[in-house]
């Protein structure tokens, strides 16, 4: 890689870092609005909405469409967190 290359790849990578960080602060206020959400749930079995989860993904996909960003990659990192935040649910959950 030249000098030069190397110089715009620190750039870039420069923004990314800055980015990621503003994605974990995205993810942190995300996580607490699903504890909000989870209060509000009396049963475990109530914390996988299929019919939420279709209904999200669906969204995306359109966004993702019109926004021209690959439909894959937004299917899959939204995939991944809304199980993710299952996990999660099912881990916090307290009986009422």
């Amino acid at each position: 890689m030249s000098p030069k290359n190397k110089k715009r790849l620190e750039k870039v990578r420069s923004k990314l870092d800055k980015l990621d960080n503003n994605l974990l602060s995205l993810i942190k206020y995300r996580t607490s609005l699903v504890n909000e959400v989870l209060k509000l749930k009396e049963f475990k079995k109530e914390i996988v909405d299929k019919k939420r989860i279709e209904f999200i993904l669906k969204k995306i996909h359109k966004k993702s469409k019109k926004l021209n960003i690959d439909t894959k990659i937004t299917n899959r990192i939204w995939k991944n967190m809304i199980w993710s935040y299952i996990d999660y649910e099912k881990r916090k959950f307290k009986k009422k």
